[in-house]
């Protein structure tokens, strides 16, 4: 792949062969997060897992103490007091068989997050071809089906951001933005690394995390010394 000039000026602040410790490394990808835009900061986790055995799934939320620096839309499937509770805890979308042609038929996604009612799976299940390969299906371990859909659009609203492992093996979160302070960055990457740390599947043996690199939308990765992490 080929870089431009900044990227290449900016990979020159970064020692490839280095594990760094995780306050030096969000200093770093600060530091090279030369974009017009505001970054979105990322952690990028290699783990030890197979993900082809059940017993070796990681997934789960994490809500981050200082958000994502992103508004999230919010789609709920729920019906008569929940649709209504669901609409004043400030989703952006609620309904339930109308959303179904509009998605299928009009290829309407305008939302991040999808949550969705236990009596609402038959008819969110029928989207699963579409919402299923873009991680938008809800799901139980998420907290995205649920009877409390106050509570989960609250935390959603709030920065809580859901993680699993990829075909590769590798679990990739978004912890903020390359504005935000260092302390609100450190904070997040240690939300999410004491998550994945309890989400560690028992039947997953010798290394879990194999390797952290945090990483810039458009900056170079830098290392994180998983030492300091476990």
């Amino acid at each position: 792949m080929k870089h431009g000039k900044k990227y290449m000026e900016a990979a020159k602040a970064v020692d490839h062969a280095a594990l760094y410790d995780p306050a030096d490394a969000i200093a770093l990808v600060k530091k090279t997060a030369i974009a017009k835009f505001d970054e979105t900061v990322e952690v990028h986790v290699r783990t030890g897992c197979d993900g082809r055995h059940a017993d070796q799934q990681v997934r789960g939320a994490v809500v981050l103490p200082n958000g994502t620096g992103k508004k999230v839309r919010v789609l709920v499937f729920a019906k008569g007091a929940k649709a209504d509770e669901a609409q004043a805890a400030g989703a952006d979308y609620v309904g339930e068989m109308d959303l179904v042609p509009r998605i299928q038929n009009e290829g309407w996604l305008d939302f991040d997050v999808v949550v969705a009612t236990p009596d609402m799976m038959g008819v969110v299940g029928r989207l699963g071809r579409i919402l299923g390969p873009k991680g938008l299906m809800p799901n139980p371990k998420a907290g995205t089906v649920t009877m409390d859909v106050a509570k989960a659009i609250k935390e959603i609203k709030a920065g809580k951001i859901e993680y699993r492992l990829d075909k590769s093996n590798i679990i990739h979160v978004p912890i903020g933005k390359a504005s935000f302070s260092e302390e609100q960055l450190g904070e997040n990457f240690k939300a999410l690394m004491e998550a994945l740390i309890k989400a560690r599947p028992s039947a997953v043996k010798g290394t879990y995390m194999k390797s952290v690199t945090l990483a810039s939308t458009m900056g170079p990765g830098v290392k994180v010394n998983t030492l300091k992490i476990q």
